[in-house]
C-alpha cells in the first residue's frame, strides 16, 4: 500500500480538475510510453552514459568494462536487453538488481523535469508494467481467469514510490 501524502493529494486534486484521471495505468506505450525503460532517456552508471534506462540495466549486469560498452553501444534497447540476457551476471546481481533499478529511475526522473511532471501528472494511477513476455517479477501479466494482473511489479511499484516522493510543482 502506498502512503497518501499532501503532494499526492494536491496532484490528484490537480488532475481531477483537469478532467478524468485514470486510477490504473496498465501499458506503459503511447501516452504513458515515457514510464517504460525502453524510453530515451541517457542515463549514467558507473561514469558511462546510456542512451535508456534499459542499456544500462543490462549493462550492470556484469562488472566488465567491454561487456558494458557493447551493451551500451547496442542500437536499441531491445537489442541491449538480448545482449544481457547472454551475460554472465555479476555473482551479487538478486541482491543488487532492485536497488540499482530504483537508482536509475530516479536518475531519469531527476534529470528530465518534462518526464518528471508527466510521472507526477498520473496522480495516484497504480503504475502496472502489464505485458505480454511474462516478466512477473518487474511487471505483471493480465490473468483473463482471475480477472486480474499477476505479478510483483516491481518496476511499477518503483516508479510509484519515485512518484510519491516527488515534490508536486
Amino acid at each position: 500500500m502506498r502512503k497518501d501524502n499532501a503532494g499526492s493529494r494536491r496532484r490528484k486534486e490537480h488532475k481531477e480538475a483537469e478532467g478524468e484521471m485514470p486510477s490504473r495505468v496498465d501499458r506503459f506505450a503511447g501516452e504513458h510510453d515515457f514510464l517504460s525503460n525502453f524510453y530515451p532517456s541517457p542515463v549514467e552508471l558507473d561514469g558511462m552514459e546510456f542512451p535508456t534506462v534499459e542499456h544500462a540495466f543490462q549493462a550492470a549486469k556484469t562488472l566488465d568494462s567491454t561487456q558494458r560498452h557493447n551493451v551500451q553501444a547496442a542500437k536499441t534497447p531491445a537489442a541491449a536487453k538480448r545482449m544481457g540476457r547472454r551475460i554472465k551476471c555479476r555473482n551479487d546481481w538478486y541482491d543488487v538488481s532492485l536497488a540499482i533499478m530504483e537508482s536509475l529511475i530516479r536518475q531519469k526522473f531527476a534529470r528530465y523535469p518534462e518526464l518528471r511532471d508527466r510521472l507526477i501528472a498520473t496522480g495516484d494511477a497504480e503504475l502496472i508494467e502489464g505485458n505480454t513476455w511474462n516478466d512477473t517479477f518487474y511487471g505483471a501479466v493480465w490473468d483473463g481467469k482471475k480477472n486480474e494482473w499477476v505479478g510483483e511489479n516491481h518496476l511499477g511499484r518503483i516508479l510509484m514510490k519515485v512518484r510519491d516522493e516527488l515534490p508536486s510543482g
